[in-house]
């Protein structure tokens, strides 16, 4: 007879490895967790002691008693989370008001995008913390495991997204991209065919759009018109195509990724000017910066601005709003992760593991990652580091 799930939260610890906190996120409108009660149980029996502020788990689903269930301790206040914790779980990268909380000595582990914000590197530098970010966490394959379930979520609601803006309500030009008997379907041009251009693609296909989607990589254009059915262009991405694309484009998807570094600019305010008035375009990209001149970061409050008449959505949360799917989609790919911090120690956890390794950008005041390094005009040591 198998375990209930009340028989899995019975955990009883008797010596504490390492302290391991979790904050509720205060970004516009981030629901998210950076753990669930089922990972903070297993963390419990592991050893560790997980500190939960109170409400964490609320916006996805997870009250505080299935916290409680799992031998996770509430507290109140975040911060006697990061006052009194090892190693810190986040979703997204500290707020300003977090700044002052961050210590000599402590973990962080979370989407971090520094790249794109220099006060944020600097507050993480003068104040000693180990920060390692989930999106640069990279296998020997090159692909990136903690960044892939929420640039599959975030590709996928792009399309969900642009297709509600393009409603006249919203502000759009009335358009149905799925169109309908006797009437053309919508033109979607898809600017990157890495996870998140390769989901949103196969989300505007499936439900009948005409999809265009641009890269520099033939190989994989040429895989992905394989494996993807309907009305798709594939197109080598220069200057010229890329504004011939969206000269007639109703929805334009922004998802080019260099990781760790500013997204490219591939689309100018000229392109965009040139677009039919009432377009929509959805910059997944701006958590790197955005690959459009005219981008700039959005709320879930304020989503949306116009430049020209074309709608822009470039919201740098985009998966929080589906929050129960990406927290369970995240923690089944961080968990992993944190286990092996937690039970190695941080330094230690590194050394081991070099997919690990990859994600770490700041070291105990030092600049780490040379590719965000360089973004930001900051000399980096490398992971040498470690071992010093």
């Amino acid at each position: 007879m198998g375990r209930s799930q009340d028989d899995f939260y019975n955990v009883v610890v008797a010596e504490v490895i390492m302290i391991i906190g979790l904050p509720r996120e205060i970004k516009d409108q981030e629901n998210r967790v950076a753990l669930t009660p089922l990972g903070s149980a297993t963390l419990v029996r592991g050893g560790h002691r997980v500190l939960v502020q109170k409400s964490a788990g609320n916006g996805s689903g997870f009250g505080d008693e299935e916290y409680g269930r799992s031998g996770a301790q509430l507290v109140d206040d975040i911060e006697e989370v990061y006052g009194s914790s090892d190693l810190i779980l986040k979703v997204k990268e500290p707020q300003e008001a977090e700044y002052p909380l961050l210590r000599s000595g402590q973990a962080l582990f979370t989407f971090l995008h520094l790249a794109a914000d220099l006060s944020l590197t600097n507050a993480l530098l003068e104040n000693g913390v180990t920060a390692i970010a989930y999106e640069m966490v990279q296998l020997p394959d090159g692909s990136l495991p903690l960044l892939t379930p929420m640039s599959e979520i975030a590709g996928r609601l792009s399309i969900q997204v642009g297709a509600h803006y393009l409603e006249k309500p919203q502000g759009g030009r009335g358009k149905l991209l799925a169109g309908v008997t006797g009437v053309s379907p919508g033109k979607v041009v898809v600017l990157g065919a890495g996870v998140v251009g390769s989901n949103a693609a196969q989300i505007a296909l499936g439900i009948g759009a005409h999809v265009t989607l641009i890269d520099k990589n033939l190989s994989r254009l040429r895989q992905l018109s394989q494996v993807l059915w309907g009305n798709l262009e594939t197109t080598a991405s220069s200057q010229e195509t890329v504004g011939l694309a969206l000269e007639d484009a109703d929805l334009v998807i922004g998802a080019v990724l260099l990781p760790g570094a500013k997204a490219p600019r591939v689309v100018t305010r000229e392109m965009v000017g040139r677009m039919t008035p009432g377009a929509v375009i959805v910059d997944v990209s701006i958590d790197q910066g955005g690959c459009l001149e005219t981008s700039r970061p959005t709320t879930h409050s304020d989503p949306v601005y116009e430049v020209d008449g074309v709608i822009h959505y470039c919201v740098t949360n985009i998966p929080g709003s589906v929050a129960r799917t990406a927290t369970e989609a995240l923690c089944n790919a961080t968990l992993p992760y944190i286990e092996k911090l937690a039970e190695a120690g941080v330094v230690e956890a590194m050394l081991q593991d070099e997919t690990l390794a990859k994600g770490l950008n700041t070291f105990r005041g030092q600049m780490v990652n040379q590719t965000v390094g360089k973004a930001l005009g900051k000399t980096a040591v490398g992971l040498e580091c470690l071992s010093a």
